[in-house]
């Protein structure tokens, strides 16, 4: 995971895979640096596999800041879990 925060919006990069061992973390340090953040973005270009551990982050996420996040370049095998999972209609992508 890289982050690039610039004033009051973050940018956070997944790389690889987001799953039961590492999503833990992930949703530790996002809680942490999203203190004071009106606009997130996730980049997921890199992202290979997203788990429902993953998948509960991203809603979790969703419901702190509303229609402050965002999803942009999502992959068609991640695209294609968000699908499975009902949530292209509940997160943003961009």
């Amino acid at each position: 995971m890289e982050l690039e925060k610039t004033g009051t919006s973050l940018k956070v990069r997944l790389i690889g895979e987001v799953n039961s061992d590492n999503a833990p973390g992930i949703v530790e340090t996002l809680f942490r640096e999203t203190e004071g953040i009106t606009d997130l973005t996730f980049d997921l270009k890199d992202l290979e596999y997203i788990s429902s551990a993953g998948l509960r982050m991203m809603l979790g996420l969703q419901k702190i800041l509303k229609d402050h996040m965002t999803i942009e370049n999502t992959n068609e095998e991640v695209m294609e879990i968000f699908s499975i999972a009902g949530f292209t209609n509940l997160l943003h992508f961009a």
